[in-house]
């Protein structure tokens, strides 16, 4: 798992519409990446329409929002559609968990990322990292608290 002052690992998934999504593409202003376990599960639906609802904060300290898992594109298309997401939903897809083993929040056992949040700087940098227990969401009080250790 990256730790904070570690540059994340470079990636490139497809989001929701198939378009590719480089992390070092990204450079030059922060980024949050969100893995999640599965789309339109109960727990992961909560926290992303929690996340959408409060993109306001993602905004205003200038953080692009990345939320990750081991569906489809097309799941992905569909869960964006049903939740109105305005954020990129990734694809971790195939190989089966790659990007979230690399980020060492893959569960082999379950087939799917654990609910894990890094923040990065605009250089790439892990600024804050944190984690939930199985079927328990993130609190929006450790986004805020991780996006207040970005550099003004």
């Amino acid at each position: 798992m990256p730790e904070i002052g570690d540059t994340a690992p470079d990636f490139t998934l497809p989001n929701q519409f198939g378009e590719p999504v480089t992390l070092s593409g990204l450079r030059g202003r922060p980024v949050s990446i969100v893995f999640y376990p599965f789309a339109f599960s109960g727990t992961c639906t909560g926290e992303l329409c929690r996340l959408q609802d409060n993109l306001a904060v993602f905004d205003d300290a200038g953080v692009r929002l990345l939320a990750v898992s081991v569906d489809s594109k097309y799941a992905l298309r569909a869960f964006a559609r049903e939740e109105s997401f305005e954020f990129d939903l990734l694809s971790d897809f195939w190989p089966h968990g790659a990007v979230a083993e690399r980020y060492g929040v893959f569960d082999p056992v379950s087939g799917q990322a654990e609910r894990a949040t890094f923040v990065l700087d605009a250089q790439g940098v892990v600024v804050d990292a944190f984690r939930a227990q199985p079927g328990t969401p993130r609190e929006l009080e450790a986004y805020r608290a991780a996006l207040a250790k970005l550099p003004a």
